[in-house]
Parts: C-alpha cells; sequence; structure tokens
C-alpha cells in the first residue's frame, strides 16, 4: 500500500495546470450507456475511480479504450446487472442506475461504496425513479429496479441536507429516454451536473434549466453519440490555491473556470489571500499574514464540502480562531484526529471545528480517512517542521491526479513509497 513522505517548509512555487473534473467525468461515462453508439469524451483524469468506472462499463458490455485523456466508448449491448465487486469501491456508480434503467428496463445494483464521510443513502434516487414509473426493492445489499415504462412528471429531490447531485444525475439520465416532460424541481446546480446536461444535449437530449433549481427533460425515442469535453476539477484547483496559500507560496493556476470557484476564492480573500486573473490563468500569493475566517459548507453556490478539509489545515496554521460548520455530511471531520497528531489545536462542537491557529504543525505519522482528508494532510505536511508520513493514500489517487508529481514540480519535497 502507497504512502507520501512529505517533508515541509518549502514555498510552492510555479506553474499547475488542472485536471478534468473526477465528479463530472464519472456521471458522463455513465451516460454514454445511453446510446448504442460511439462516444468521445475528452480531458479525462487518470484516476483509480475513472478506471474503475471504465471497468464497470466494459462489465456491463460496453467496448472502452482511455489512452491520452481520451475515452472512447461504445455499448451496442447492455448488461442489466452491476459488478459488485467494483461498485463497492466508489459510491459515484450509483449513476450507472439512472441510464440503465433507461436503456434496459430493468438492473440490479449493490450498495455503492466509497469514502468513509458520512450517511448517504441513495432513497432520494429510488424515489425520483419511482416517480418516473420504476419500481425498486431491496434484497441482499442488492437494489432491483424495474420499470415496463418510464413516464415524465414533476419530481422534488431536495434532502434534508440540500440538492443530491448523484439523485440529480440519475433522474435526469433517466428522463432523457421517458415518455413525455419530466420537471425536477430542487435539482441540484453543481457545474458537474450543468456539465452532464450538455454532453446529454449533444447526445440529443431536450433539456433546459441545468444549474438552476428546476429542470425540464422532454424525453426522445433515441440518443446518438457525441464528443465532449470534461470540465475542469473544481476541487483540485481549490486545494492548489490552499497550498499556495498555507506555504506562503505564489503560484499560477492554469486550466481552471475562476466562475466555478466564487465562493472559496472570496473566502480566500477574505483571508488576506491574493488571487488575480492573469492571461494563462490564475495567481495565488500571501503577500502578508493571513486572517482566521468563519464559514458553513452549502451545496453550490455555497462553500463545497469538498474543500472543508484542506481549509482546515490552512486555518490550523492562520492566526486567530476559525469555526467550520459542516451541513452537508455533519460527520466529516475524521481528518482533525490526525492534524491534532501534528500538533493542530482544534475542537469539535456538535458539526462545528473551532481552530485555534498555530505557530507551526510538526511532522508525524498520519492515516488517511477518505480523500479530501488525504489532501489535507498533504497539505499540512507541506509546512510542518520536519517529516509527515502519509498513510492509505489509495484515497487521494481516487480524486487527484499525480498530486505528487504535480506538487514535486512546484517545489514540495514529497516522495511516493510504494
Amino acid at each position: 500500500m502507497d504512502k507520501l513522505i512529505v517533508k515541509g517548509g518549502v514555498r510552492l512555487k510555479g506553474r499547475v495546470n488542472i485536471s478534468g473534473s473526477k465528479n463530472s467525468a464519472l456521471p458522463i461515462l455513465a451516460a454514454t450507456l445511453l446510446t448504442p453508439e460511439t462516444c468521445v469524451i475528452r480531458n479525462v483524469p487518470d484516476l483509480s475511480d475513472i478506471r474503475f468506472m471504465l471497468e464497470i462499463l466494459s462489465r456491463l458490455g460496453a467496448k472502452v479504450t482511455f489512452e491520452d485523456g481520451v475515452v472512447t466508448t461504445r455499448a451496442e449491448k447492455v448488461d442489466s446487472e452491476t459488478p459488485y465487486d467494483l461498485v463497492r469501491k466508489m459510491r459515484a456508480s450509483i449513476c450507472v442506475l439512472g441510464p440503465i434503467i433507461a436503456r434496459c428496463g430493468r438492473a440490479k445494483i449493490s450498495e455503492p461504496g466509497g469514502c468513509v464521510i458520512g450517511d448517504r443513502p441513495i432513497d432520494i434516487h429510488l424515489k425520483g425513479l419511482a416517480a418516473l414509473g420504476a419500481e425498486s426493492r431491496m434484497e441482499g445489499g442488492d437494489v432491483y429496479v424495474t420499470s415496463k415504462e418510464l413516464v415524465g412528471k414533476e419530481i422534488f429531490l431536495g434532502g434534508k441536507f440540500g440538492s443530491t447531485v448523484l439523485g440529480t444525475d440519475n433522474v435526469m439520465m433517466a428522463a432523457t429516454r421517458a415518455r413525455g416532460l419530466t420537471i425536477i424541481e430542487s435539482a441540484a446546480c453543481e457545474p458537474e451536473v450543468r456539465d452532464l446536461a450538455e454532453f446529454l444535449r449533444k447526445m440529443g437530449a431536450k433539456i433546459v434549466g441545468q444549474g438552476t433549481r428546476r429542470m425540464e427533460i422532454e424525453g426522445v425515442d433515441h440518443l446518438h453519440g457525441a464528443e465532449h469535453s470534461i470540465i475542469p476539477d473544481r476541487i483540485e484547483a481549490g486545494t492548489f490555491m490552499v497550498g499556495a496559500l498555507i506555504t506562503q507560496g505564489d503560484v499560477v493556476l492554469t486550466g481552471i473556470e475562476p466562475e466555478h470557484l466564487v465562493n472559496l476564492i472570496d473566502r480566500l480573500k477574505s483571508c488576506g489571500a491574493h488571487i488575480n486573473p492573469e492571461a494563462s490563468g490564475l495567481r495565488i500569493t500571501t503577500p502578508h499574514e493571513l486572517s482566521s475566517v468563519d464559514f458553513v459548507t452549502e451545496t453550490y453556490p455555497g462553500f463545497p464540502t469538498d474543500m472543508q478539509a484542506q481549509m482546515c489545515a490552512l486555518m490550523s496554521v492562520t492566526p486567530g480562531i476559525s469555526a467550520i460548520t459542516e451541513k452537508i455530511f455533519p460527520h466529516r471531520f475524521m481528518h482533525l484526529s490526525e492534524l491534532r497528531r501534528m500538533g493542530a489545536s482544534v475542537e469539535l462542537e456538535g458539526a462545528t471545528a473551532i481552530i485555534h491557529g498555530v505557530e507551526h504543525l510538526s511532522g508525524a505519522p498520519v492515516m488517511a480517512s477518505d480523500l479530501r482528508a488525504s489532501a489535507a494532510l498533504v497539505l499540512a505536511g507541506l509546512v510542518a517542521q520536519g517529516t509527515t508520513e502519509v498513510n492509505r493514500v489509495y484515497h487521494i489517487d481516487r480524486g487527484y491526479e499525480h498530486i505528487d508529481q504535480k506538487l514535486s514540480a512546484l517545489g514540495a519535497q514529497i516522495e511516493r513509497i510504494r
């Protein structure tokens, strides 16, 4: 099992290109099951989650190739049963459910796995598909879904923690082949949902309102093949922004979409960061000492839950007291105990982390609990005195393309031990 050895004390400096979005690529790859024709998807990051999805597509009957960031698929025939040994590894595997139902009229899928960041049931997915006419039942850890015909309907998809991204994706994909008009109220507005909608439109789907709380999908009889390029990964971009700030560095991010990062940029500027556009990208510098900030994670366009752990690492060495409240996954604070091992002063009160900035962190062996926690521990290691050993980095390989190589190119002293 790989681990990362990080020696702290080096300012990050230089340019880094942001990869394609994992959270956009996964549902778009699943959507290629909706057509028997060839689809070409570009700017696909080379991640373990992506390779899990490609193997799922292959096991479902699609012919798949992946080379130099380009995935080509052709799903002339589609099996209705997904393999448990792959589904258990990745939460986003649930997004094949909508396409399979639309294509086959039935589906069997195991409860998906992934990061341990809190309860993430699929009941809203099944509720949305039920509204379209799909019946479901649970048996032996598997979900069985059947439908004689999908029929458009008005559907409310809100949950107790806000809109569901993958639930919106699943219902939207199924609705493209439903008879009549489907209206999704309380739809997720994330850029990744808009990217999926754009790909489906290229396939011939009739969708309006993507990026708003109300989406309308008019079902069509046939979807054709299409080509599409994945949007940049806003969470990877945010992670490198924090990396520049925590090391008091000077980093230019290229290949990004600043409009997807408005809330994060606002919070970082409130800390005192200088974030300025350049011809080739966005430059992040720290001209003086940062100050603490408070924030609450929310659904888009609010502060992203996927940046909460990285901000905890930054606030742990920022003067003052910060209050970080997690409203999406209230139990997503497993990284705090590992930051404490490095000398962070953190208290957890319910779903709020109270962080007292310290002068320095100390390198220590730490254990990654999930994807974003892994990134937070690497960031903490960049600024800690001494050496930090981050174990279980298979988590970080799920969502960051060659992060150790990218950090090394910026000057970081980081080594992967296999």
